[in-house]
This record gives C-alpha cells, structure tokens and sequence, in this order.
C-alpha cells in the first residue's frame, strides 16, 4: 500500500479504477498458490521450464513496447511501483518506492527503500531512476514505449532516495498506473548509455537487474534462463522457484505437445483456441484464465494507406471513405465463431466490455448497425467519395507473434473485405522481428497489432494510441482529441472522466485510425502439478510464485 500521507483527494488519484466490473473482476480460475512467495530466499523445486511462441524484440526497456519483451522485463527489472500478485483492481503499490504520492497537482514524490542494488552490485538510487525516464524520452525509440510519459515534464533528483516526477497536466489519473507499466523498468544508469539502446547481451554480462531474477544466459528467442536474485527488495520477495528456464517455440504444435508429455511446465502464449479446449480435457492439464483486456484492431497508417496523405492520389475525404468502407465489411461474430470458437469476442469500440467508456460506435456507426456487415452501405460511401472500385489494399499481418490463429483471423478478413468485389486485398505475413520494425516506417498501408494493456485503466487504451506521438507512427493527429486526452487524465470525477472517454473514441471512431476486431482474455496452460500461476488485473505474466 502507499503510505499513510494521502489525503482523501490524493488516494481518489491512485484509486479511480477501484472496483471495476466484469474485466478486472478476478484473477485465474483455475489458480492454487501464490501469494508474494515468501521473503526469505530463493525457492526449490528443481528448474521450472516455461514455453511461450511469443517473440523478444529487445531486452531495454527504452527499445520495444511488445508482450514478449514486457514479459521478460517483469522478471528481470523492478519498478519504483507494481502490481500485487492476485490484485482485482490493478492498483498501484510501491516495489522500490517506500512511499509514493502527489506533493503538489503536478508533482508526483517519489521515496525510494534505502540499501537498494542491482545484481551487479551497484547501489540503486534515484540518480538511477531519473536516468532511466529521462533515457526513454531522450531515446524515444519508434517500437519503444516513450510514448506512455506523454504528460512527464521532467524527472528531478531531491536526494539520494528521493526522485520527484514534474508533470505537464495536474492531477494526472495514470500516472502512478504509467510506473508500472513498460516505461517504468529501473535500468543502470553505470550500464545503460543515456542516448542510445543497449544491446541485448550487453545487458546480461553487465548484470544490470533488479528485480526478482536475473539472467543467467541469453539467446535471444531461443532459450533465456532465469535465477532468483537474493537481495532483491521489492513488492514480490523471493521467487517460488530459484532456477527458470524460458523456451521460446516457433510452432505452437510442438509447445502443446511438450506441456502434454511434461517436457515443459506451464505455457504463456499462444496456443490455438482448439489446442486450449482439447487441453481442457487432459487430466494432467492445468488451463488458466485471468482477466481479459486483450484486444485485435487493424492499423491504418494515413500517409500509405490508399489515398493517404503521401499516395500519388492523396485526397483525405477518399482515404476515410476507404477506411469506413472496411468498417462497414467486417463480421467480428463469425471470425470469433469460426477462428476462435468463442475465446475472443466482438470488439465494437476502442475500450473494450467491461471498463469505463466502453462502447458500441463501430456497431453504431458501420455495418448493418447490428454489428453484421452491410455491402450496400460500403459500396455508396466509395461511390459518394469517387472511389475507384475495388479499392486496391495491401493489408499485412503477423504469423507468429499473435499465434498461428492470425493466418485464418486474416484470411477471414480479406475474405469479407472482397466479398461484394469492392476491395481487393494483397493480403501478406511478416515475422515479428522484422514486422515490428516495418509497422513504424510506413512499410505498411493496413495492419495487425494486438494490444495487452500496460495497467487497468481505460485510458491506456486511447493516450497510446491516438495521441499525436503515439506508439502507432501512423500519422493520425486530430487537436480535439489531444485536448481530449489531457483533460481525461486530470478529471477525478468518474463520471465526467468516462464521458470523456466516450467523447475521444466518438471522434476517433469517425476517422477509422484503427479498426477494432476482437477482445480476449488471458490464457496460461501448466501441468497439474504446478501451482501458483496467477493472472489477474496487473495482466502481466509473472514467474516468481510458480512452484512445482
């Protein structure tokens, strides 16, 4: 918990999202176990093997802003806040920090544990700290997560402990959610240079972790072993299990095969909703499901796609009838059916079910208005635009990164996009190493991205994405929802903040910057012999209270 200091207007603050229905209302169910893991050591247990499909783009902070990069980064980093093991609300509690809280509408006070180290040895203090946001701004990588310290003005050290953060926006709603999310790792300010991205292996032979584990060894998207560190201090104490070896799949065929035969312990990502629900009747199966949070969309990059603004035959007022055109063709309900027997569902705005502002503006707005498609209806948005028809689109998506589901998820896309002649799709894949560069250098007219959220609040499913400098890099900018956004982060009334809500993704949904499909939740698979897989509201996958 924060310190006892608050006021009642400070602690509404950090506790806007508390008691959130429906998405952020439980944690695994299938879960036994956990809890903070103890505090005194490392566990036992032998070596606990993980699987996952779900590809490292980079091991700094400051240069990826994808699940299997985060994934790794909770192990292996902490934060000066986290998320509790088990948390229903997804509120915010010190790791490093001893104490957090708002000292002034826009400074938000930082006090750090004393005798705070990295597995290097190096002392932990808020020269550290400050060191790694101001990297991240400075830095600002395309595939990073800078984007999230939209509303950071500057970080100031007030002593070796104590770090204050300077907001631009007074009474910030997120930001205490925004230091535990991906922007928020504490990196070495000795290891990591200020100004540029540090590579991978650098990193480990340095040992500059802080957090639960560390890594023993690296080869990236292949095998990364994990071992507890003894003197770390934050909110998790000491992992179940000393030794994690993670295993990284490029078929997800031959992960399911191997949790079957024991060859490995528990899976995070991704198996196929057929392997989950066949798994599901394995007696020496485990299937765990958390909260969701997980969404689908299409990204529409606006200077590539057709009619964009840097086309040969750039004409805005066409590029959105294109865009409303492929709202207006989509069936969410049968790729959900069909591709996904039910474990994703129906998306219809940029919130999804069961947070605040969650709505129906792209059941409202397109199709039949029932959320089937409406060929008709598209076919006189092209026309009344001047729309050459069929609409030549080049629509790219990513066969390993969100599982091998994405080939079908796709092929149905492309399928309802042609099926009244009105678009024709050059529909083609891209591995996620090289998929995660090319989305952010325009390569790409339309396509894939999932999002897993970085903290429970409905806001970090609109700053990131539509934001003038938002982590997309697909040219959308509207003043309106930029003001929008700023205004929702410093609003403390809930009702007035989700109107707001409502209010950005209204606009947002007119323009068609992204095309939400799908929402799922999340999904972990282990031996029944496992325990303590937890996944809850924080939606991160954590290793330390896993034991076998």
């Amino acid at each position: 918990m924060f310190d006892a200091a608050f006021t009642p207007k400070r602690r509404a603050v950090l506790l806007s999202m508390a008691g959130v229905p429906v998405l952020l209302s439980a944690c695994a169910k299938t879960t036994d176990g956990g809890g903070d893991g103890g505090s005194d050591g490392g566990g036992g247990g032998g070596t606990l093997t993980v699987g996952t499909t779900d590809k490292v783009t980079a091991l700094d902070p400051a240069a990826a802003y994808d699940n299997g990069s985060s994934t790794v980064w909770t192990q292996c980093y902490a934060y000066l806040l986290n998320t509790s093991i088990g948390s229903e609300d997804g509120r915010p509690e010190p790791d490093l920090a001893e104490s957090a809280d708002f000292t002034s509408d826009t400074v938000f006070t930082v006090k750090l544990q004393e005798g705070l180290t990295f597995a290097n040895g190096h002392d932990l203090t808020s020269e550290d700290v400050k060191h790694s946001f101001d990297r991240q701004l400075k830095i600002a990588d395309p595939n990073g997560p800078s984007s999230l310290l939209g509303n950071l003005d500057k970080v100031e050290v007030v002593d070796d402990l104590t770090v204050e953060f300077h907001l631009k926006e007074p009474d910030d709603q997120t930001f205490p959610y925004v230091l535990t999310s991906p922007v928020g790792p504490i990196v070495d300010a000795e290891v990591f240079p200020a100004d540029a991205v540090l590579p991978d292996n650098e990193i480990v032979d340095a040992k500059a972790f802080s957090g639960a584990y560390t890594i023993t060894s690296w080869k990236l998207n292949e095998l990364v072993t994990f071992e507890a560190f003894a003197d770390y201090k934050g909110l998790f104490g000491a992992p179940a299990t000393k030794s994690v070896a993670m295993t990284y799949y490029a078929d997800q065929n031959n992960m399911k095969l191997e949790i079957q035969e024991g060859a490995i312990d528990c899976v995070w990502r991704s198996l196929s909703a057929t392997d989950i629900a066949d798994l599901q009747k394995d007696d020496g199966i485990a299937v765990h499901e958390g909260p969701g949070g997980e969404i689908r969309y299409i990204v529409f990059n606006f200077d590539t796609n057709p009619y964009g603004a840097k086309t040969d035959d750039a004409d805005p007022a066409k590029a959105k009838a294109v865009r409303q055109a492929a709202a207006d063709l989509l069936d969410r309900a049968a790729i959900s059916e069909t591709v996904y027997n039910g474990t994703y569902t129906p998306l219809y705005s940029y919130i999804p079910e069961g947070l605040p502002g969650s709505g129906k503006q792209f059941q409202d707005l397109y199709g039949d208005g029932s959320g089937g498609p409406d060929a008709a209806r598209a076919k006189k948005r092209l026309e009344d635009a001047g729309v050459e028809i069929p609409v030549k689109l080049s629509l790219q998506y990513n066969p390993d990164h969100y599982g091998a589901s994405s080939g079908d998820e796709y092929a149905a896309v492309k399928s309802q996009l042609e099926a009244d002649g009105l678009f024709a799709v050059d529909l083609k894949s891209t591995e996620w190493v090289q998929y995660s560069k090319d989305r952010t250098t325009d390569v790409y007219p339309a396509y894939q991205l999932g999002w897993f959220p970085d903290y429970s609040d409905a806001d970090n499913y609109l700053s990131p994405f539509f934001a003038t400098e938002n982590f997309l890099v697909n040219h959308f900018t509207d003043k309106k929802v930029d003001e929008l956004i700023a205004q929702q982060r410093g609003t403390q009334d809930e009702a007035q903040r989700e109107a707001l809500f409502v209010e950005i993704q209204d606009l947002v949904a007119e323009q068609v910057s992204t095309l939400p499909l799908l929402q799922g939740a999340q999904i972990a698979v282990s031996g029944a012999d496992v325990q303590g897989v937890t996944l809850d509201s924080s939606f991160k996958f954590r290793i330390s209270p896993i034991s076998k």
